[in-house]
């Protein structure tokens, strides 16, 4: 019954978490069940690695095909306890900062898309350069860096002059912070975790494309949110177009609602234009409550 209402919290809290909470949940989950699976199978005296790889991100094209999801899974897996902490520390505050600029979808699914392009810039290095060609047939990648470096240099993007907090250190812009992980990872891009880095630098790139892409218009997530909300049931119903009827009685009412319903657009558009200019913190209280009232319409 403990074990029970134990699995049972852990539902509820995920269900009413938002998307970042969602996020580290599926990371640790992930996390537990390899490693008791793991536990389990070498108390049998199995290798529980073997297994495992195919969850893991091949750098030989050839394993990849025999395995295309590890382009998803990989992004959700640790190889310990230290790994997956600082992945997730990184993930809980720089989350919270891009949900202060932009939606919960627009999180999933760059957090999807940062580690994608992170594996394939991956794939493509140890594939490309001769530094590499010793080490490509067994080299795997794992873990959710590339997925949060993203989301981190897209939020340098957006407010790149946004202070930062850090202990030992103080306040430092967001745009230093994001310029320094990118540096780093170039610089050791030939270390010992150098498809680690190149991923990195994938992912910063998803950062980089997504937030430049939504100040021009084009969300580059789309398609991947699209895929999801398909996936988990969330198609949006046909409608046939409803026939044309007239009420000559009621057309000043029609008239009237369709003039209001343009003035809350009209006025939706300039919250928005003000939102991308200047912020979230730029807003009026009635202008945020006005921007949540119609996010629920």
């Amino acid at each position: 019954m403990a074990g029970n209402g134990f699995i049972t919290d852990w539902k509820e809290k995920f269900r009413r978490g938002d998307i970042v909470v969602r996020l580290l949940y599926i990371n640790v989950g992930v996390f537990l069940a390899l490693a008791l699976i793991n536990i389990g199978l070498m108390l049998f005296n199995h290798d529980g690695a073997s297994w495992i790889r195919y969850l893991e991100l091949p750098a030989w094209p050839e394993a990849f095909i025999r395995q295309p999801w590890s382009i998803f899974t990989y992004m959700f897996m640790h190889v310990g306890l230290f790994h997956l902490l600082f992945n997730m520390l990184w993930l809980y505050w720089f989350g919270r900062l891009f949900l202060s600029f932009f939606s919960a979808k627009h999180l999933r699914g760059l957090y999807l898309l940062g580690g994608i392009v992170g594996g394939l810039l991956y794939m493509l290095a140890y594939n490309v350069f001769p530094y590499f060609e010793d080490r490509v047939f067994g080299a795997r990648l794992l873990g959710a860096s590339a997925s949060v470096l993203a989301i981190v240099v897209a939020t340098g993007v957006r407010e790149p002059n946004y202070p930062v907090q850090f202990l030992f250190i103080g306040t430092v812009r967001l745009k230093y912070v994001a310029l320094f992980m990118v540096v780093s990872d170039l610089l050791f891009m030939t270390s010992d975790n150098a498809g680690g880095h190149i991923a990195h630098l994938g992912g910063a790139l998803a950062g980089w494309w997504f937030a430049a892409g939504l100040s021009a218009g084009h969300d580059v997530t789309k398609w991947l949110n699209s895929a999801l909300d398909f996936l988990c049931g969330k198609r949006k119903p046909l409608r046939r177009k409803p026939k044309m009827t007239v009420h000559y009685g009621e057309k000043q009412q029609d008239y009237d609602f369709n003039a209001r319903k343009k003035q809350r657009n009209d006025e939706i558009d300039r919250i928005l234009d003000k939102l991308r200019k200047s912020g979230y913190g730029s807003l009026t209280e009635e202008e945020k409550k006005a921007l949540f009232d119609a996010s629920k319409r």
